[in-house]
């Protein structure tokens, strides 16, 4: 009996230290993973990548991961001459197949979120321009302007719809500018209030599913196949 109890604790011990053994492993491919993150064509701040599933020795032997998240901060691509910048992006990554001697990684799927406040927004539009949120699904986009008729600069504020265009490109479309009987006003405000910026800085094979103004920026929905992040 005394043998048996030494052999269970044995291998109670045994298992403790496979199971150290691979999370020191997952931590250490996790910090290596946040440096080899790339985004062609814009610039990232930093990267937070997130390994799932047991046990991970197992998974690398086999050269694909189950599940791996990843969080972008701070991705700034050019657009219409202006830097624009997603706050944040959240992916869920499925199947990724690790290549080049791991230095490589493509995930078969990808789901995932990425915002866009409305202070980055403001940057990317007009100068002039200020973008908020409206409420109820919409923003706030106020402009100034000066009327030649007037010869003095106009402030206005109109509720705007944000939708996708071909996938990739955020328009900013005012419902409704009030002319009030000046001559060319809604043209003008118009011309500083709607506006359109494609949207870049995103790993390759992730694509702009859908838009939605929220309280913290526009969020956006991105799905994806065959995504990848290094190599």
């Amino acid at each position: 009996m005394r043998a048996l109890r030494i052999w269970a604790i044995a291998l109670v011990i045994l298992a403790a230290l496979l199971v150290a053994v691979d999370r020191v492993a997952v931590n250490i491919a996790e910090s290596q993973a946040e440096d080899r993150v790339q985004v062609p064509g814009a610039r990232i701040g930093s990267t937070e990548v997130s390994i799932k599933g047991f046990p991970f020795l197992t998974q690398v032997a086999g050269s694909e991961l189950d599940e791996v998240d990843v969080t972008i901060t701070g991705i700034e691509t050019r657009a219409a001459g202006r830097t624009l910048r997603i706050s944040t992006m959240n992916a869920e990554l499925r199947d990724v197949r690790l290549t080049d001697g791991f230095s490589g990684a493509t995930a078969a799927r990808a789901t995932g979120t990425a915002v866009i406040s409305y202070e980055d927004l403001t940057e990317a539009a007009s100068d002039g321009v200020e973008v908020a949120y409206g409420g109820k699904g919409k923003v706030k986009v106020t402009g100034t302007v000066t009327v030649p008729l007037l010869g003095r600069p106009i402030s206005r504020s109109v509720l705007s719809t944000v939708t996708l265009v071909d996938g990739h490109t955020v328009r900013v479309h005012a419902d409704k500018v009030p002319g009030e009987g000046i001559p060319g006003l809604e043209k003008l405000i118009r011309g500083k209030t709607d506006f359109e910026r494609e949207v870049g800085g995103l790993p390759n094979g992730l694509k702009l599913e859908g838009i939605q103004p929220t309280e913290d920026g526009l969020e956006i929905s991105v799905t994806g196949t065959d995504v990848r992040l290094a190599g």
